[in-house]
């Protein structure tokens, strides 16, 4: 079983995929590979696993990228919700805004003070054109007309550096990456995005106390090729629903601060629906485009 992911390897999703893949290996006896396909915002490997024949052996994880894509760029050479079928959704994560120590900012209310003081003199660094940490600032910057200049990177971790150094100023990230940072003393945290505190970080703030309105969380799962059967999706979909209730990764989960969200193959896909709705809105409002 060949499970196609758009993150690079040892990032927060690639673990969460690989704990999710040992668990389903170890369970229905067929091994779960975790291949990871970079590039493209993860169009990559969707384009990949699009491609596959849709006989159940080839999987891809989603995540927010594959709903804001669609609008994002704009020569796909597929349409996610149409050539894809949703299967299972694992977890949902919120992404945190953390600044660089010599930023002057110690709250949202003063980081967007300082922003609309100093017009496009901040840029944002993210982990790639239209991943959740991009969007999460286009947002912000719709919803605060805060004027910010994107720096896309190949991946948070090469970020930052230059996060530290003060040579980008701030990032979106998800939280597992940014808390590292947080702890480790290289960075601030003033916000999560989610629409309130994340139980894993109740002392950092929702940026929606400040911003009303901001809301980015990341949902994670698995979809697969059109045309997969119908009693493989219902195969692998109760497969999912027993692994979040198994106490042990449902921890492991949680040390990734994410918190397990089951769900029918429908519910998914209205979820997966709803979510590339809201970011067309977001994409064509901020007019950002990547070609």
């Amino acid at each position: 079983m060949h499970w196609l992911i758009g993150f690079a390897a040892g990032g927060p999703v690639d673990i969460v995929a690989r704990i999710m893949a040992q668990w389903l290996s170890d369970r229905l006896g067929q091994q779960f590979i975790v291949e990871n396909r970079t590039g493209s915002g993860g169009n990559i490997a969707a384009a990949a696993a699009i491609n596959s024949p849709p006989d159940g052996y080839t999987l891809l994880f989603v995540a927010p990228n594959n709903a804001i894509s669609t609008s994002l760029y704009k020569k796909l050479p597929f349409d996610f919700l149409r050539d894809t079928v949703p299967v299972a959704s694992i977890m949902q994560l919120t992404n945190m805004l953390v600044v660089s120590n010599a930023f002057p900012a110690k709250t949202v209310q003063e980081f967007v003070d300082y922003c609309k003081a100093n017009p496009g003199k901040i840029s944002f660094a993210s982990s790639g054109n239209g991943t959740s940490v991009h969007m999460s600032a286009e947002l912000f910057k719709v919803l605060t007309k805060c004027d910010m200049v994107h720096v896309p990177y190949r991946g948070s971790a090469i970020a930052f550096p230059d996060i530290i150094s003060n040579k980008v100023q701030l990032i979106f990230d998800n939280l597992p990456s940014a808390m590292e940072q947080v702890k480790g003393g290289n960075v601030r945290a003033l916000g999560v995005t989610s629409p309130q505190r994340w139980p894993s970080v109740p002392d950092v703030p929702a940026i929606a106390e400040t911003v009303p309105g901001f809301e980015s969380v990341g949902f994670y799962g698995i979809s697969a090729p059109k045309g997969t059967p119908p009693e493989v999706i219902e195969t692998l979909n109760k497969a999912v629903g027993e692994a979040l209730k198994d106490p042990k990764l449902v921890a492991r989960l949680a040390e990734t601060g994410g918190i397990p969200k089951p769900m029918t193959p429908a519910e998914f896909g209205k979820l997966v629906t709803d979510e590339t709705e809201k970011w067309r809105k977001v994409v064509e409002f901020a007019g950002v485009s990547v070609d």
